[in-house]
């Protein structure tokens, strides 16, 4: 029996059982990892650098691409170690960072996404009133109310999760830090105030989501009565790739955190988690920034520059 006082270290999940397979899966977090980069890195330096990209749009594109660098900086550079290395240690204040900057940017990415819904909505269904209610001022205040109530939650989970006294070990059954992994490891009834403060994020989740699926039935029924078919195609290309995207975010976070233990097992875990924590960073620059011209522009006009 130890308590977290004595833990030094966690063990995470390996992601392969064999010594063969691990720099497999190095290579394969590596080249994630840097499409992440390179994808993330080419929206940042195309919003900064393009004045005639500096819209609502483009500035909470380079915040989405923000936090979806943090998630991806946060999480594969220890998972590719341990593959490459042929470990599984994490130390206890690497742990609490971890979970600390993974909460704080997957949080900032749910909240960006659903403002990004709003200004979709707002600019389809409401494109008189676009200049007020989406401001410089006002995207501004939103943003930062997207990554201060992500910073606080965080805050919350992290010092509340590692607070609580752990008996149990100190293997994880996840490649990362991860909330609902910490708390089997802990023998005090105390984890239910974690419970529920994982309860009360999951029904705000719920409520954004609520919030994002009426966006886009009123956004839908607007697309329907446009008269050009290319209208009609532009609206219906650049947002259901969004809702796709967002409906796997939140399905299999909350599934991989709510789901009960007789169905869980550590590839399934494994597998949630990299849906959720890995992909949708990988992917977001394809589906919701390059397919837009203007920043294609901007990122060909880059990159041209940087050739010549």
């Amino acid at each position: 029996m130890s308590n977290s006082s004595s833990i030094r270290n966690f063990l995470l999940l390996a992601l392969a059982d064999t010594r063969q397979l691990q720099p497999l899966h190095f290579c394969l977090l590596l080249g994630i990892s840097l499409a992440a980069l390179l994808g993330n890195g080419l929206i940042i330096s195309a919003v900064a650098c393009g004045h005639h990209l500096h819209m609502p749009m483009f500035f909470f594109l380079l915040n989405l691409a923000l936090s979806d660098l943090g998630c991806v900086c946060t999480t594969v550079p220890k998972a590719m170690h341990n593959s490459l290395w042929d470990t599984r240690n994490i130390s206890y204040s690497g742990c609490a960072a971890q979970l600390f900057f993974f909460m704080f940017f997957i949080g900032a990415e749910f909240y960006l996404l659903t403002i990004m819904c709003y200004d979709r909505y707002v600019s389809i269904c409401k494109p008189l009133h676009y200049g007020t209610l989406l401001g410089s001022r006002a995207c501004a205040h939103m943003a930062a109310a997207a990554w201060a109530s992500a910073f606080l939650s965080a805050l919350m989970h992290t010092a509340n999760t590692f607070s609580l006294p752990m008996c149990h070990g100190n293997a994880l059954g996840q490649f990362f830090c991860e909330i609902p992994q910490i708390l089997k490891l802990s023998c005090s009834k105390s984890y239910l105030r974690e419970l529920g403060l994982l309860g009360g994020s999951v029904c705000l989740a719920l409520g954004c989501f609520v919030f994002i699926v009426f966006s886009y039935v009123q956004i839908f029924r607007v697309a329907l009565k446009i008269p050009s078919e290319q209208g009609r195609q532009k609206v219906f290309s650049t947002c259901l790739p969004h809702l796709a995207v967002v409906s796997l975010f939140i399905s299999t976070g909350i599934f991989a955190n709510l789901k009960s233990s007789s169905i869980s097992s550590p590839s399934l875990d494994l597998a949630l988690s990299f849906l959720y924590s890995v992909v949708p960073p990988a992917l977001n620059p394809l589906i919701y920034s390059l397919r837009n011209q203007e920043l294609k522009a901007e990122v060909r006009r880059l990159m041209t520059g940087c050739f010549h």
